[in-house]
């Protein structure tokens, strides 16, 4: 093994939030394997969360930075207009007061202790290497600064940026407030497998690089916590991997967690709305913002307001709309993970999801008991049954009003455990197709069914597709259905509900469209680098939904194209191959490609199929991924604990001189994965140390 090992013993002063403490450090342990993943072991909980803050720091500070300004509201002075636009939602939402109101007694000694030291780790990197620092002023960080981040984190992964859209329609970019497109996760029991083994795939789709990247670590305490598995960059614990007993995945459910309020204003006294017969006033908050731009900070303000539902601001349209969102209900979705880190069956897991702080990420769970588990998990308030939730609601009466303390509780929610079938799954798709038909959960005993998302994508039927036809899965099985690259037959996608349609234009009709639409029908499906139809219907969904984003935002559910758009879009993708390749038939692999520095790859998978590639324009009329596969989690189960293999898109580092900064891109692109260990001291011949250190890697 290439591996460094950090070696510094000190006696420091360590600062928290409100005071110096003086703490001994004794042993942290920070391990690089081949592949430059950082394994890091302490006797400790909280000196392995200073562990994880360095190496995260050593390897993308960059991205530990900005996920805390844009907490604070100042990304936009390091990123511009795209960060300024994260920092509104931050401002406009309150994140700030929401963290303040609660910190003081939000989380266990324990857990405060954690980010004690994860916060002291940050703030020593910054310290030792002052010429990586984005902002003088960010710093030193603080547990406030992390609980925001989280606190951010769970708005959007509510949705509350889709509310957003709503209300502003067009006054900003609605693509750069987009969720991430898609994450997979599937569990098999081992009575649906050939080796007797349970399976666990993590599978999230998130952006390749940035705050809300995943970065692969390992860590052990001798506390007993022993967790591989993906973070963001600033997180404190794992949020989705495995540990000796047990394995997760997350997706995001797009069920609906958060409300649009029409408010009813005084037809003369300005600011005053109607609520239960009574006038009241709007509170006025000023949003100050600095942007980025050449080299100057440009201040802008905006002013926005607050009403008994919560954040409001005034449209386009002239009207008055607030927004009340369930993730504001609390601010401690970083001890429920902390919590699932440390769980060791079933039981204590569940325990840890009953807390209930991680709001709008779906659970698909696996253990070496062989216990599979699915729950599309949300925070559903207890509403009035009277009104469409989905659409906007009326902001003048109390009875939408509902109680940010009365939430539906675990019991209530979608959970399938163990069924017949031997498999749990969700692709962002309906809870209501999520394992086999005759196991599929009653949607009319789910309470909080009519705040399910109703849609499916070709990724669930695809997937429901691939495990009904095979009776027992090899693990081999199970690997090419996670990168299987298909468009299913009939096509659908419920951000464009007809693409089928696209098959089916005469080129009689068409003429001008004639070897196009040759391809197209002639193409077996397969997104793989080699296809020419893939191309083209690739770059014929990127445009579309590219544009479809800017002009009214999404998710957009059962979003029908017309002829028109089919066509207009078919001949601008034909335009496009024709200016810069010269030819409609190209490969994929020549067209789309996986970037990083000077390094391009070809690379296959396309929006919506089960390995999914979202691109964005690149150079020379290329395509770069930009979302969608990142990294991968394979995870056999049986009674002696986990095999585990991953993959990352680019590499453990996100600097261009280090080897690990797109090592593993090779591997990722032929879709192979590394072996990882949750035995890697034991491995080395490493037991506990009871003097080491920490140094950045030279």
């Amino acid at each position: 093994m290439n591996k460094v090992i950090f070696t510094l013993l000190f006696l420091a002063f360590w600062m928290n939030a409100n005071a110096r403490v003086e703490i001994l450090k004794e042993t942290i342990r920070i391990d690089r394997d081949e592949w430059g993943v950082p394994h890091i072991h302490a006797p400790l909980d909280e000196e392995v969360a200073y562990g994880l803050a360095w190496a995260t720091a050593t390897d993308d500070f960059k991205s530990i930075q900005e996920n805390y300004l844009a907490a604070r509201g100042r990304l936009g002075t390091v990123q511009g207009k795209d960060g300024a636009i994260l920092d509104f939602l931050s401002l406009f939402l309150g994140i700030d007061q929401i963290v303040e109101d609660k910190i003081d007694q939000a989380f266990s000694p324990k857990y405060r202790k954690l980010l004690e030291l994860y916060c002291q780790g940050i703030n020593d990197y910054a310290e030792a290497n002052p010429k990586e620092v984005l902002r003088k002023e960010l710093f030193p960080i603080t547990i406030k600064d992390i609980v925001c981040g989280y606190t951010l984190s769970m708005a959007l992964m509510t949705n509350v940026h889709s509310s957003l859209i709503k209300i502003m329609q067009g006054e900003i970019s609605s693509e750069a407030l987009i969720a991430p497109k898609g994450s997979n996760a599937l569990a098999i029991r081992k009575n649906k497998t050939d080796n007797g083994k349970s399976f666990l795939m993590v599978n999230s789709h998130q952006p390749l690089s940035g705050p809300y990247s995943w970065y692969e670590a390992h860590l052990q305490s001798d506390e007993g916590w022993n967790m591989i598995g993906g973070v963001f960059p600033g997180g404190v614990t794992i949020f989705h991997g495995a540990n000796d007993s047990l394995g997760w995945a997350h997706t995001i459910s797009y069920a609906d967690m958060d409300d649009v309020y029409q408010l009813k204003m005084h037809p003369t006294e300005k600011l005053k709305y109607l609520y239960d017969g009574e006038w009241l006033k709007l509170e006025e908050k000023k949003i100050r913002l600095k942007v980025k731009w050449w080299l100057f900070q440009i201040p802008v303000k905006r002013t926005v307001y607050e009403s008994v539902y919560g954040p409001t601001m005034r449209s386009k349209d002239g009207n008055y709309y607030s927004i009340r969102y369930a993730s504001s209900a609390d601010i401690e979705s970083g001890e429920q993970w902390y919590r699932m880190n440390k769980a060791k069956n079933f039981q204590e897991f569940q325990q840890a999801l009953e807390q209930q702080h991680i709001k709008g990420l779906n659970v698909v769970y696996a253990d070496a008991r062989h216990n599979i588990y699915y729950l599309d998990n949300g925070a559903f308030p207890k509403r009035n049954s009277k009104y469409d939730w989905w659409n906007i609601l009326p902001g003048d009466t109390s009875a939408t009003l509902w109680s940010k303390k009365e939430f539906l509780p675990l019991s209530d929610l979608l959970q399938i455990k163990n069924p017949s079938c031997g498999f749990v799954f969700n692709t962002n798709n309906s809870p209501f197709l999520s394992t086999g038909k005759k196991c599929q959960a009653d949607e009319s005993s789910t309470p909080a069914h009519t705040f399910y998302f109703p849609y499916q994508n070709n990724r669930s039927l695809r997937m429901y597709e691939l495990l009904t036809e095979i009776e027992l899965f090899s693990y081999e099985d199970f690997k090419r259905l996670k990168y299987d690259q298909k468009f299913g037959k009939p096509a659908y996608t419920y951000s464009m509900a007809n693409i089928e349609n696209v098959f089916e234009l005469s080129e009689k009709q068409y003429p001008d469209l004639k070897e196009v639409l040759e391809l197209i029908q002639t193409w077996d499906r397969v997104s793989d680098v080699d296809s020419y139809g893939a191309t083209i219907v690739n770059l014929f969904s990127s445009m579309y939904i590219r544009d479809l984003v800017k002009k009214i935002g999404i998710p957009v559910h059962e979003n029908y194209l017309t002829e028109e758009e089919i066509v207009t879009y078919l001949r601008k993708t034909q335009d496009h191959l024709m200016k810069y390749f010269g030819t409609v038939k190209i490969p994929l692999g020549d067209v789309q490609k996986l970037v990083r520095g000077d390094k391009e790859i070809p690379v296959g998978g396309m929006m919506d199929v089960i390995a999914a590639m979202h691109n964005r324009p690149h150079i020379d009329g290329k395509y770069r991924i930009e979302t969608g596969e990142s990294y991968i989690m394979m995870i056999q189960w049986d009674k002696n604990g986990p095999t585990i293999e991953t993959i990352s898109p680019f590499g453990a580092s996100s600097h261009p001189d280090s080897p690990h900064y797109s090592d593993q891109m090779d591997l990722f692109v032929a879709q192979k994965l590394k072996p990882m260990s949750l035995n890697y001291f034991r491995d080395q011949g490493i037991g506990t140390l009871k003097q080491h250190a920490l140094s950045r890697q030279e």
